[in-house]
């Protein structure tokens, strides 16, 4: 069996023929398609974006123009 031989922090390895080793291109690759996580606790959920145009909560109030114009047509002038 003839390969190359890598040598690593475990020792020299030989490599089968067809394989080629996992570079840092590679390993940097599968970092950066993981989902974010915060430093200080990994463990934790995050809380959704409320705020600005991601908040699903603030476009369903109602302006309060669009509220003294809904009870201007609700009520009849005297």
């Amino acid at each position: 069996m003839t390969g190359t031989i890598e040598t690593t922090e475990a020792g020299e390895q030989r490599l089968i023929s067809g394989v080629r080793p996992v570079g840092l291109r590679d390993r940097l690759k599968v970092r950066a398609s993981e989902p974010l996580r915060p430093k200080r606790h990994p463990d934790c959920q995050q809380r959704p974006c409320d705020i600005g145009l991601f908040d699903s909560v603030g476009r369903a109030q109602i302006d309060l123009i669009d509220l003294v114009q809904a009870e201007g047509r609700a009520k009849p002038e005297p």
